[in-house]
């Protein structure tokens, strides 16, 4: 089977009208997310420090910077926004892939429609699309390509940018083959980058390529026509075990967006039960650190690959110790973005507590699951198994929880008018005539007037 093309014919061809109702909704909430994610990670230094090293080079100032007066070429903005959308590690994630879906497509044609109007029931159909076409690459390669450490969001994302860029670009069937197969030579991200500056780089560098692969295929740039099923394509290159059933089958009947999930909390999903745990734990006993002889874990063999970093020093390394996320889950009750800030990681309260910690592998439990035990000084044992964590599919935030999310991270950012209109806005994308107001909107008042006079 032509997989490339098949997928290209497929996102070329779809109709608006055959997307069901609940995956619109599903869409509305993981661009909300989205979002607000960008927005609340617009003045992190990672930002700061990627924009000093690429201002400069910026061509026509067209797009925006989500939560900034900074305005770029779409080249550019599409990278930035993919960075501050991923900085927190407090964005959307499919759990069959444990890709992040929206930041490499919805950085990539937020900043396309800065540059064309673009209606929002468009905008909407090519976000489904392009994130239909990265997960389903994904699953075609997961979980073998992540094993051997490739970041999945940098390298399947480049494809849904591609494939929502090509879709609003109106590429012919022949030019989405070639957009996705120059995804393909451009798909990228190592796993070793995890705790660095560079994880949230990979999903901005994703729609970057993936929006640069569809202006290419749009002025006849050839590629392969099987870049991603080829014997020298990306799913035998980069896997070790490819099945390209799972990019072909039952395609434009399920939806991969319908299973997306938000994260409470502001670290590697992997850690997520034990925060829960944790959490509940101390909120039914009214848990103090001193009080506490041990916490113990026993977690998916994937919590110690990914996140066993026992003393980490910054911020980012703390969203993937979950040592430290136990232990201010257990001091704080909450492990927000404000629990990863290099001040918290560097508390010797909450470092006392860390090294406190112990985890270790069950191979019985699955990736939501945890079991926690807490002993004493006292000595009482404390216990709590976590059968499936908040913000999975078993126990999904609701549209209040991705609300109040959304104004805990614009807090300090945008007025509360602001944010209100943001929301409106975002939840409303469907049906906007355009779909770059968004853009506009995230824009503090104050910023937007410093921009205009500059």
């Amino acid at each position: 089977m032509e997989v490339t093309r098949t997928l290209a014919k497929f996102v070329v061809e779809h109709r608006h009208a055959d997307i069901p109702e609940k995956v619109r909704h599903e869409a509305a909430r993981s661009f909300l997310n989205w979002v607000g994610c960008a927005v609340g990670a617009s003045r992190h230094e990672t930002v700061e420090r990627a924009l000093a090293a690429l201002a400069e080079f910026s061509g026509p100032l067209e797009a925006t910077v989500l939560g900034r007066g900074d305005r770029l070429d779409i080249m550019q903005a599409a990278l930035m926004n993919g960075i501050t959308s991923h900085t927190f590690d407090f964005d959307d994630t499919h759990l069959k892939t444990v890709i992040h879906p929206s930041g490499p497509v919805a950085s990539a044609i937020l900043a396309l429609a800065e540059r064309e109007p673009v209606a929002g029931e468009d905008f909407v159909h090519a976000f489904i699309l392009g994130v239909e076409v990265e997960c389903r690459i994904g699953k075609a390669v997961y979980p073998a390509h992540y094993d051997i450490g490739w970041h999945i969001t940098g390298t399947a994302g480049v494809f849904g940018a591609a494939a929502a860029a090509g879709r609003l670009l109106g590429l012919t069937e022949q030019q989405m083959t070639w957009a996705l197969g120059i995804a393909a030579t451009q798909s990228c991200g190592l796993r070793e980058m995890f705790g660095t500056m560079c994880k949230p780089f990979h999903p901005g560098n994703a729609a970057r390529n993936g929006l640069l692969a569809a202006l290419l295929a749009q002025q006849n740039f050839t590629s392969s026509n099987q870049g991603i099923e080829a014997k020298r394509g990306f799913g035998h290159v980069l896997s070790t075990e490819f099945k390209p059933a799972e990019i072909t089958e039952r395609l434009g009947e399920t939806w991969e967006i319908a299973l997306n999930t938000y994260k409470p909390f502001a670290c590697g999903i992997v850690i997520h039960p034990a925060i829960d745990g944790c959490i509940q734990l101390r909120n039914e006993h009214g848990l103090k650190a001193e009080e506490i002889e041990s916490v113990g874990l026993n977690v998916h063999p994937l919590v110690l690959e990914l996140t066993g970093k026992k003393t980490p020093q910054v911020g980012l390394e703390g969203k993937f110790s979950v040592y430290h996320s136990a232990a201010v889950a257990i001091i704080h009750g909450a492990a927000g973005e404000a629990q990863y800030s290099d001040a918290c990681v560097r508390d010797p309260n909450v470092i006392a507590l860390r090294d406190r910690v112990s985890a270790s592998v069950d191979q019985a439990m699955h990736e939501d699951q945890v079991r926690v035990v807490i002993k004493l000084k006292d000595g009482r044992t404390l216990e709590k198994f976590v059968e499936h964590a908040i913000g999975s599919l078993d126990k999904p935030m609701s549209n209040a929880d991705l609300e109040a999310k959304f104004r805990g991270l614009a807090d300090g950012i945008l007025s509360k008018p602001e944010t209100d209109k943001l929301i409106r806005l975002c939840w409303d994308i469907g049906s906007l005539k355009d779909a770059a107001e968004v853009a506009r909107a995230s824009v503090p008042a104050a910023r937007s007037a410093k921009a205009a006079q500059a």
